[in-house]
């Protein structure tokens, strides 16, 4: 299967640059997977197909703000830095531009000395390993220098950063925000619990893997970036509670998929663990746990977009996203959802 088979054209003016005021208010499209039927409603609408006995899963992982702007010692330039995911202690996988300019043994200065950067190597990807040295606590030092890492494609300035950030975000770890949760409220969360559906929280956080375009013309020759994952007993007995009363398991984001399906065992059932997951789910793959997935619309050619074509099939979920054109959807993290059911 090739890469290309997962483009399809999209007006630019559909990329949503920001999100709407109201988080449950964006549209939702309908998928139902068996009948090929598309429905259009509104969000908070959801609760209409999630049934007693139902269990949510949701991806608490909370995003940093992981974008550093500063300075190689000695050098009036500037350099950008983008953590991707904590090594041990303060040694990080990091992101720089321009990365041309940043070699091993160089000090970056952050925030007038507040924090400073070693490099101590490049990856074979480009990225680059540093080690961060600073007095106090490293969050709170992020907090004060850091920004919100927004993909590529959202040019406009975000005015709140808890925009980015789903309302049950709880764990800090993530370099971009598990996006189909941004349409959720507490008060959508309490109708859903209210209606018997049991909500279950895991963790995985984000790397910008997830931006990364599919460059191999052969799809099954990519290779997935590698995430880390926790599920607790708690949620791991809900899910199966789920599972063995017959009821459905419904993910939100390709990132709660990604690591029910890589914990779920051949029989669908979950364990409490935690470990790293490089798991890559396009057509072919057959699933073992979950049952339906809200989703946000995905970049052409993408990972993501190829795990929702593994879910409903590749020309049902293209069918689904030219109507989403036709009706003008808005599109990636600040967009619409889907309801694959």
């Amino acid at each position: 299967m090739k890469t290309e088979d997962f483009y399809y054209d999209l007006p630019d003016n559909l990329i949503a640059q920001h999100p709407i005021e109201d988080r449950e208010e964006s549209k939702l499209l309908l998928l139902d997977r068996d009948t090929e039927q598309i429905e259009d409603r509104i969000f908070k609408d959801i609760v209409d197909y999630l049934n007693p006995g139902d269990c949510l899963v949701l991806n608490d992982t909370k995003v940093i703000p992981a974008r550093l702007f500063g300075n190689r010692e000695g050098k009036d330039e500037r350099i950008e830095f983008l953590l991707l995911r904590r090594m041990e202690n303060d040694i990080w996988e990091t992101l720089v531009r321009p990365g041309k300019k940043v070699k091993p043994s160089n000090r970056i200065i952050f925030g007038e000395g507040l924090l400073v950067a070693d490099v101590l190597n490049i990856g074979e990807d480009g990225t680059r390993r540093v080690k961060f040295n600073y007095d106090g606590i490293f969050e709170e030092i992020l907090d004060e220098l850091g920004e919100m890492p927004l993909p590529p494609y959202i040019k406009e300035k975000l005015e709140d950063n808890e925009r980015y950030q789903t309302v049950y975000s709880k764990h800090e770890g993530s370099a971009a925000a598990p996006t189909a949760g941004l349409h959720f409220t507490e008060e959508l969360l309490k109708q859903i619990e209210r209606k018997g559906v049991s909500i279950a929280f895991l963790t995985l956080h984000v790397g910008l893997g997830t931006f990364r375009p599919v460059k191999v013309q052969n799809i099954e020759e990519h290779l997935m970036h590698s995430e880390y994952f926790e599920l607790t007993k708690e949620a791991a007995k809900k899910i199966n509670k789920a599972k063995e009363g017959g009821r459905k398991v419904v993910a939100v984001g390709t990132t709660t998929t990604r690591t029910l399906e890589t914990i779920a065992n051949s029989e669908g059932q979950v364990f409490s663990q935690k470990g790293w997951t490089d798991i890559f789910i396009y057509p072919g793959y057959e699933f073992k746990i979950i049952d339906g997935l809200i989703t946000n619309f995905h970049l052409p050619e993408s990972t993501l977009l190829m795990l929702v074509s593994a879910l409903a099939g590749k020309e049902v979920i293209m069918k689904a996203y030219r109507h989403a054109i036709e009706n003008r959807y808005r599109f990636f993290s600040f967009g619409d959802a889907m309801f694959i059911k």
